[in-house]
């Protein structure tokens, strides 16, 4: 069975557990680096990205992550997380992963717009609309190399992804509709056929 790991050090936890159980997944929490041992991916979930990269630190997980990810590991950021996977945080220099090719403006949308939730097609997903959930949101406003944008809304980018990596500004985890989760799986199982034909 498919293992999918939450980092349990803050944030929606326990709505990424629940969604990821729903498509038959198997889930740990993610506190220290053994935790790691035996995943087939990771996801990262909201949160304070400040606080939550000096705890990935402070538990000696940011290495070993950042290491996994450069050799393929699937990893799926949400709102903090996108911002940790990013190796651009303007105007910070605070600790990341630095793993994707992406500027990040953080708590980016401003005090109207701080939080909100819309309808937005999504073309990996599918024809019907996503129904997005924004948090004190950041956004990408930049990207290089192999990042690719998946939604934009005047000009931000609010969903990108780079190879084994997928990031949201937004929280799939707090609707019903499990299509992000799912597309982040399919990412999962290239990486477990690759570690079958080459040995784990």
């Amino acid at each position: 069975m498919t293992k999918i790991g939450v980092l349990a050090l803050q944030g929606a936890v326990s709505e990424h557990a629940d969604m990821l159980r729903r498509l038959g997944v198997d889930v740990c929490d993610v506190l220290d680096p053994n935790d790691l041992d035996g995943l087939d991916g990771l996801v990262l979930p909201g949160g304070e990205s400040t606080a939550v990269g000096k705890l990935l630190d402070f538990y000696q997980l940011l290495e070993p992550i950042r290491e996994m990810g450069r050799k393929g590991f699937p990893i799926f950021g949400t709102c903090t997380g996108l911002i940790l996977l990013s190796k651009h945080i303007n105007g910070s220099e605070q600790l990341r992963l630095g793993l994707m090719d992406t500027f990040v403006e953080r708590n980016a949308f401003g005090r109207q717009l701080a939080s909100f939730e819309a309808n937005m097609p999504i073309d990996v997903l599918g024809e019907t609309p996503f129904p997005t959930v924004f948090i004190r949101a950041p956004y990408i406003d930049k990207i290089e190399g192999e990042a690719r944008s998946l939604l934009e809304l005047d000009g931000k980018i609010l969903m990108v992804e780079q190879g084994n990596l997928l990031a949201t500004a937004f929280h799939p985890e707090l609707t019903d509709d499990t299509r992000v989760h799912e597309y982040f799986l399919q990412k999962v199982n290239v990486y477990k056929k690759r570690e079958i034909v080459v040995g784990r």
